[in-house]
């Protein structure tokens, strides 16, 4: 029988119906959704949309997009990946525990690292801080401490806080969410305390890793009230303690839950641009903080 011009190939069975493309002496009525192939119930594979046909399958993982589509991804968009589902808070538990060692063995360290906005050192007889150019106390504070139970406490924080993030957000979005949050909580320190006051620590980065567990929480639909209990102890202890900077607990808990916010609840369609938007919008705000306070100490 000749075929019109233009007209799919589909092998005939022998009552009239097509055959099967891969099995031509099967009759069949179905097509596959996406090349229109006649195949039987051994070939049908099926999607969201009808059957598919093997080789479409294998080539568009069965949904009409690059097989990487279909790859397991989490609730923020990030690919699984294989291996230690806790790399990037090992890391970072490594370097504040670095960090520590060497304040230890250099006493003076903590002195150039630390957050410290505007003032002088009498040891070296010059003015230091973030408003004479060392811009790098901003982060380099955030991986400092200086007391036993300070690391201890932030780095307990860190591993039960930081492990269900990171597997929930991916390694790349998790990183970026302690590193603003740290910034965040530096940024509002520097904006609001003494110019001559110093602070270190890793709590403005621990406690956005906190509003971001919320966040996370809450889109889950999972039973808010342990965190919220948790984030209501921890701002009595940071509101009535002495020695407790309540600036970087606040900005890194403002930032670490607007980032995370972007990042859990982003459209699917959008969903990368729409998360980098978000820190760096964190990322901006904070860098304005940065900038005013600085013009308002040099003027």
């Amino acid at each position: 029988m000749d075929q019109a011009p233009g007209s799919p190939d589909r092998p005939q069975a022998a009552h009239g119906l097509p055959g099967c493309y891969r099995h031509p002496g099967r009759e069949t009525g179905i097509s596959c959704t996406r090349c229109e192939r006649p195949i039987c119930p051994e070939c049908m594979v099926s999607a969201s949309v009808g059957f598919q046909c093997p080789e479409c399958v294998r080539t568009g993982s069965g949904t009409g997009h690059a097989p990487s589509a279909s790859r397991p991804r989490t609730i923020a968009g990030a690919e699984l990946t294989s291996g230690d589902p806790r790399l990037v808070t090992k890391i970072l538990l490594g370097v504040n525990a670095a960090v520590f060692l060497a304040v230890l063995a250099d006493q003076t360290l903590a002195d150039r690292l630390n957050l410290i906005g505007l003032a002088f050192d009498p040891r070296i007889r010059e003015v230091v801080g973030v408003a004479d150019g060392e811009w790098y106390r901003l982060l380099t504070s955030v991986f400092l401490h200086q007391q036993v139970w300070h690391i201890a406490f932030n780095m307990l924080g860190l591993w039960w806080l930081g492990g269900p993030l990171e597997a929930a957000l991916g390694r790349v979005r998790y990183l970026a969410l302690y590193l603003l949050s740290g910034l965040a909580g530096s940024a509002l320190v520097y904006l609001l305390a003494e110019p001559n006051q110093g602070a270190l620590g890793a709590s403005g980065a621990i406690w956005g890793l906190l509003g971001a567990t919320a966040v996370l929480l809450r889109r889950l639909q999972y039973d808010l009230r342990p965190v919220i209990a948790l984030l209501a102890l921890n701002l009595l202890f940071t509101f009535t303690m002495p020695g407790i900077s309540w600036e970087a607990h606040v900005g890194g808990l403002v930032g670490g839950t607007v980032i995370a916010f972007g990042m859990v609840h982003a459209p699917r369609g959008r969903r990368t641009l729409v998360q980098a938007g978000v820190c760096a919008v964190v990322l901006l705000v904070s860098v304005a903080a940065i900038v005013l306070r600085t013009q308002s100490l040099l003027t």
